[in-house]
């Protein structure tokens, strides 16, 4: 059975990372959650500022949402920060500040889906849970050369049936921790290290080859790309800022004001109507600030921003929570997406410049 050498693998190998070894239920919880779309290099030092600020469950849920959004700033996914915290708010007043350990139990918490329950109940608790990531569902699909998409329910099933079947008991961290790692370093989605590998003389993927059509997946969708607009109007020493609804993409973040084109519509008119709809005033487009590109998991958005002037009016958040004036020093202070943020570097360098 390939479980005993991969745990003495693991022995050998193992990752740093300043979570590692923790049974503290919060920590973990936390590290599992900033993993989530995030390298393990990158949230290193998100996990570490965090905990600075945030070293318990309960200074978490007594936080203001604007202090973790900001601390979560750069890590994008900002509603793994909302959910986090909601989360830790829900335990403190249903379990008394105490993390429960069964899944069930961790499943019930806003953010939390099979493998966090089962990465959480193992790796703190030590309860014989499976858990499933994208490591190992790579890892399990090619060891057992699964020929079924492994995006669909059927392939999950299948996936999730050989993490549990060959979970040895009583060693689910290390069980769970060691497959995760070699799918970090080894089993990589591209050009694996199979020669490198300790379960290569059992690996059915790469006896036969298709190591790397491994996991199979179903085709992908064509990526859509939107075109959006924003504002940027200064009034003396101070720009505008909007906050966005506290739900969906970007939600409760800072951003300049502005909105998506229409077909058909040009970008001044679009940020002319973006402006009247969101703020409730007219403005006069001038010059463009920047054009600024960035890929989200489900889109790809270019981004307009043009300085513009009020026509008079005071703005009002018609279709988010607020709308403030912030003088250029203090925009850091406000947490924002990356490409507001980018904006707002780019106003900086411009008063630096002259």
């Amino acid at each position: 059975m390939f479980v005993t050498q991969l745990l003495h693998w693991s022995e050998q190998n193992p990752r740093p990372m300043p979570w590692r070894g923790s049974r503290d239920p919060y920590a973990i919880w936390v590290s599992e959650v900033m993993l989530q779309q995030t390298q393990v290099g990158t949230a290193i030092p998100f996990y570490e500022r965090w905990m600075a600020r945030f070293p318990t469950l309960l200074s978490l849920a007594q936080a203001s949402e604007q202090e973790v959004l900001m601390l979560w700033e750069g890590l994008g996914y900002y509603s793994r920060a909302r959910n986090l915290q909601r989360a830790a708010r829900r335990v403190v007043d249903a379990f008394d500040g105490n993390i429960p350990a069964d899944p069930k139990s961790l499943r019930a918490l806003p953010g939390i889906g099979d493998y966090t329950a089962a990465a959480i109940a193992s790796l703190a608790f030590g309860l014989d849970a499976a858990a499933v990531d994208g490591n190992i569902r790579r890892v399990l699909a090619r060891l057992f050369d699964v020929t079924i998409p492994a995006d669909t329910p059927a392939g999950r099933k299948v996936i999730q049936s050989l993490a549990d079947g060959h979970l040895p008991p009583g060693r689910a961290a290390d069980y769970n921790q060691a497959l995760m790692d070699l799918g970090a370093t080894l089993c990589t989605p591209r050009n694996p290290a199979c020669a490198a590998c300790p379960l290569a003389a059992c690996c059915r993927a790469y006896a036969g080859g298709t190591q790397e059509q491994r996991p199979a997946l179903k085709p992908r969708s064509t990526v859509p790309h939107v075109t959006v607009t924003a504002a940027v109007i200064q009034r003396g020493a101070a720009f505008l800022l909007a906050q966005r609804p506290p739900s969906g993409l970007l939600g409760g973040m800072w951003e300049f004001p502005g909105g998506k084109q229409e077909h058909g519509e040009d970008l001044p008119a679009c940020l002319k109507r973006e402006i009247m709809e969101e703020l409730g005033v007219a403005v006069e487009v001038g010059a463009p600030l920047g054009v600024f590109r960035h890929a989200y998991t489900h889109f790809r958005l270019t981004l307009h921003a043009f300085h513009c002037t009020l026509n008079g009016g005071e703005p009002r958040a018609l279709a988010g929570q607020a709308a403030l004036w912030v003088e250029l020093g203090e925009l850091a202070q406000y947490p924002m997406g990356k490409v507001d943020r980018w904006i707002a570097r780019r106003l900086g360098a411009e008063a630096e410049n002259g």
